[in-house]
């Protein structure tokens, strides 16, 4: 009888399995149309760093 509870198990392993990958492939579809409609940004700057000077900073009048 431990058999038939296994062939159970193993389907609901699978069919949790399935609805894991076709989650994954929503969120992929969501993600590439969003790239689509994304307004386009200047072409290789990283919009963590834009605007940021290199090279010494400007003291603040504290520090004077």
């Amino acid at each position: 009888m431990r058999k038939s509870s296994n062939s159970f198990e193993k389907r609901r392993k699978e069919l949790a399995r399935k609805e894991k990958q076709r989650e994954k492939a929503e969120r992929r579809e969501q993600r590439e149309r969003e790239k689509a409609t994304r307004a386009p940004g200047s072409e290789g700057e990283d919009p963590d760093i834009a605007g940021i000077v290199p090279g010494p900073q400007p003291r603040d009048e504290d520090d004077a």
